[in-house]
């Protein structure tokens, strides 16, 4: 199958689909409060993906004009033989960019190996430099086992290396200029994420939100920053710190809605095709997968009639007693 010449993913919106997020696992070693209960019911092995059939999928959406594909969890470099899929997705012409979204466990063992399969860029998410805070947001994080594979993926030589942060009011906003120092101290990025209600937590998420807003209001008073136009093709706007190496992503689905320029859908580790993270509308590929295990007609026909229903936009609204997607963050992909 060849790489498409044309995107051919284009939603009713006259928006192009140029980039997926493929969850392989569901299951993480950390248990973060604002992504996890404390006690998950994970998925049987046969309900999950196979590695070949996700890379399968990867193929036919690569054919289909898909450039940019990330691999997320759960915790994805959990997953037995991941470097598998990732050295057959890195071979794609086609594909401009493969990235990977991780809590950084595994990194220490696993960056060098993820640079040769071509890997260009690495998202590791820290919501605390402090080792008793990190423990308590993840439940069961080590952070010195965390920064122990960001130096590795530095050491690998990886130009992309980027650190994800989700704020939350009383927990660990009091980090936020030591964040991004960190960050400009080690010559990296960082995006400040506000927190999504997905999946009903143990806190109440109205409480607990820090508005990007005010977490750029907070940094403009100690560096001066720079609007920036540069995109990694995802929801991040950022900004620039002067006489530094590090730009301030800010992904903010609450205080600046990003919708009107989606170019992306996720694919869980069931193979459940979401056409929006803050909607229901989705498509289940795997029958597809298994039902025609060597003709691709039936999951092309699928994934293109499925830019019909991807929706506008998110329905994200913090004051609701509940939570309007019942299903967690790790089940949809991070």
């Amino acid at each position: 199958m060849k790489p498409s010449d044309t995107n051919l993913l284009t939603d009713q919106f006259g928006r192009v689909v140029n980039y997926i997020r493929l969850s392989i696992t569901d299951r993480c070693d950390f248990r973060c409060t604002y992504c996890m209960s404390e006690n998950m019911q994970f998925l049987p092995r046969d309900e999950v993906l196979s590695l070949e059939e996700c890379a399968r999928l990867v193929k036919v959406f690569v054919s289909l004009g898909v450039s940019k594909v990330r691999i997320t969890g759960g915790e994805p470099l959990v997953r037995k033989n991941a470097l598998w899929l990732f050295d057959e997705i890195g071979k794609l012409n086609g594909l401009n960019e493969l990235v990977v979204t991780t809590n950084g466990s595994q990194l220490a063992k696993q960056a060098m190996a993820l640079k040769k399969a071509g890997v260009r860029r690495i998202n590791i998410s820290i919501d605390s430099l402090n080792a008793d805070k990190f423990k308590q947001i993840t439940r069961t994080g080590n952070l010195e086992q965390v920064l122990a594979g960001l130096e590795a993926s530095i050491h690998a030589g990886f130009r992309g290396i980027k650190i994800n942060t989700v704020l939350m009011r009383g927990i660990n906003d009091d980090e936020t200029a030591n964040l991004v120092q960190f960050a400009i101290d080690k010559k990296i990025d960082i995006s400040f994420i506000e927190e999504m209600p997905l999946g009903v937590v143990d806190h109440a998420r109205e409480s607990t939100f820090v508005s990007n807003a005010d977490t750029l209001s907070l940094l403009q008073s100690k560096y001066s920053l720079l609007p920036s136009t540069e995109t990694t093709g995802g929801p991040a706007r950022y900004w620039r710190v002067t006489d530094t190496s590090t730009k301030i992503g800010f992904i903010s689905p609450h205080s600046h809605n990003f919708c009107e320029s989606c170019n992306r859908v996720r694919i869980t580790c069931k193979g459940e095709l979401y056409l929006c993270l803050g909607q229901e509308d989705k498509i289940d590929l795997m029958p597809l997968l298994r039902e025609h295990p060597i003709d691709d007609a039936p999951l092309i026909a699928a994934i293109l009639n499925s830019m019909a229903i991807k929706p506008k936009g998110h329905d994200f609204d913090l004051r609701r007693a509940e939570p309007s997607i019942v299903r967690f963050m790790s089940h949809t992909g991070g």
